[in-house]
C-alpha cells in the first residue's frame, strides 16, 4: 500500500518538474527589456527551486529505500546476523559471568581451607610452645583435686569413726545400765 502511494506521488511530481522546466526556459528566453519583471520572476523561480529541492530530497530517499526486494532481503539478512551476533554476545557474556562466579566460589573455598589450615597450625604451635606450661597446669589442678578429695575422704572417715565411737559408747552405756538394773533386781 505504501509503495503504490509513493509511486503515484512521484509520477505527479515528475509532471510538475517538466512544467517547471518549460517555465524556466521561457523565462530565460525573455528579452532584457523586462528586467524589472525578470527580477521578480527570478525570486519566484528561486523560491520554486528551493521548494523543488525540498521536494526532491524525499523522492530520492524513497527511490533508494524502495529500490528492490534484494535490498529488503539484505536488510532482513543483516537483521538476522545482528540478532545472531547479539545472541552469541549474550551467551558469551553469560558464560563469562558463570565462569567468574565459579572462580570466585573456588577462591572462597580455597581461602577458607587455607584459613582453617593456618588456624590448626597456630593452635598446634601454641600447644607445643606452652606444652610444659599446660602440663604443669594440669598437674597442679590434679594435685588440687587430690587434696580436696583426700580432705573430703578424711572428713568422711572421721564422721564414720565418730559415729562408730558414739555407737560403741551407747552400747557400753546400755550394757552398764543393764548390769546396774540387773544387779538391782538381784539385790531387791
Amino acid at each position: 500500500m505504501g509503495r503504490s502511494r509513493s509511486r503515484s506521488r512521484s509520477s505527479s511530481r515528475q509532471r510538475h518538474r517538466t512544467k517547471r522546466k518549460k517555465n524556466r526556459s521561457k523565462s530565460r528566453s525573455v528579452s532584457k527589456d523586462r528586467s524589472s519583471n525578470s527580477k521578480s520572476r527570478q525570486s519566484r523561480s528561486n523560491r520554486m527551486r528551493s521548494r523543488s529541492k525540498d521536494r526532491k530530497r524525499p523522492t530520492r530517499r524513497r527511490s533508494f529505500s524502495s529500490s528492490s526486494s534484494d535490498s529488503d532481503d539484505d536488510l532482513i539478512l543483516r537483521a538476522k546476523k545482528r540478532e545472531e551476533e547479539e545472541k552469541k554476545a549474550e551467551i558469551e557474556r553469560l558464560r563469562l559471568l558463570r565462569q567468574k562466579e565459579l572462580e570466585e566460589k573456588l577462591i572462597e573455598e580455597e581461602v577458607a581451607r587455607r584459613v582453617e589450615a593456618l588456624v590448626k597450625q597456630r593452635v598446634e604451635e601454641e600447644l607445643e610452645k606452652r606444652k610444659d606450661e599446660i602440663e604443669a597446669e594440669v598437674l597442679r589442678r590434679v594435685e588440687e583435686a587430690k587434696k580436696i578429695m583426700e580432705k573430703q575422704m578424711l572428713e568422711e572417715l572421721e564422721k564414720q569413726r565418730q559415729a562408730e565411737l558414739e555407737a560403741q559408747r551407747l552400747k557400753e552405756v546400755g550394757q552398764m545400765l543393764s548390769t546396774i538394773v540387773g544387779s538391782g533386781h538381784l539385790a531387791g
